[in-house]
């Protein structure tokens, strides 16, 4: 399988890594200073673009990272608004010339567990016209979705190969995901969304390490790393270079073997 004409105009490469910001930081300063030296050790290590993602801040903790990514050097830039938001995604991908956006969810109905003294909540995509006339008007935007993803339930009767047909409408790649957040993505789900999508791009957005990247991107398209480029695994660290060359060695190896 081999990435759209659409991603390889703006990752240039098939497999693309991706790597996450996730705004992590003790300060508004810090969290800003520390995005600028991750992105600096994703570039110089061939990371082949990263996502800045509200995981640890704000929002406006994502603009002012953009902002700042706008006047460097920088790898391919994308966009994830916590929870699910698009159309932010979208609006700072039009201010501040962002390439890309990923969504946890591209199509389906889900429910997810919440602290809220009313239990639980149905998320959706929303309205599905408002969602198709953003895209219109920013198609020129990748969009990366997922479907059946961590952290939501798929409501009772769902039906993945539905979902994925649906969701294959929306976006430009298709992420799958295991549990949560550097939790390993299963390798049957890849292998039944493999089947299910057939060629269409499909992109590991979960847990993916050394030890298990040969086995899944031989499968996949590409990869989202974000907990295990961090010492310790940990989200509110910063990235460590040995673990980002060490990881991107091993890509090199698997794209000679795909091509």
């Amino acid at each position: 399988m081999v990435l759209t004409d659409k991603l390889k105009n703006i990752f240039k490469i098939d497999i693309p890594i991706i790597g996450m910001i996730h705004l992590a930081g003790h300060s508004s300063d810090d969290k800003y200073s520390r995005a600028l030296e991750e992105v600096e050790i994703y570039r110089e290590e061939g990371v082949d673009g990263i996502i800045v993602e509200n995981y640890h801040g704000l929002p406006r903790d994502v603009i002012e990272t953009l902002k700042l990514l706008r006047h460097i050097e920088s790898s391919v830039v994308g966009v994830n608004i916590l929870p699910n938001d698009y159309g932010r995604a979208f609006a700072y991908c039009m201010f501040f010339g962002a390439k890309f956006i990923q969504l946890d969810y591209i199509a389906g109905t889900y429910y997810r567990e919440t602290i809220n003294k009313d239990g639980r909540y149905f998320y959706t995509i929303g309205d599905g016209e408002a969602y198709t006339d953003d895209r219109k008007d920013n198609s020129k935007v990748i969009v990366l979705g997922g479907v059946h993803p961590k952290y939501y339930t798929p409501l009772e009767g769902s039906n993945l190969e539905a979902d994925l047909k649906s969701g294959m409408e929306r976006c430009d790649a298709i992420v799958v995901t295991g549990e949560g957040t550097g939790k390993e993505t299963p390798m049957d789900k890849i292998i039944e969304f493999r089947k299910l999508v057939g060629d269409f791009p499909l992109i590991v957005g979960a847990g993916l390490t050394p030890k298990n990247v040969y086995e899944q991107l031989m499968i996949a398209d590409g990869g989202i790393v974000g907990s295990y480029f961090k010492a310790y695994n940990n989200t509110e660290n910063p990235v460590n270079r040995n673990k980002v060359r060490e990881f991107m060695n091993i890509v090199k190896e698997i794209r000679k073997e795909k091509n």
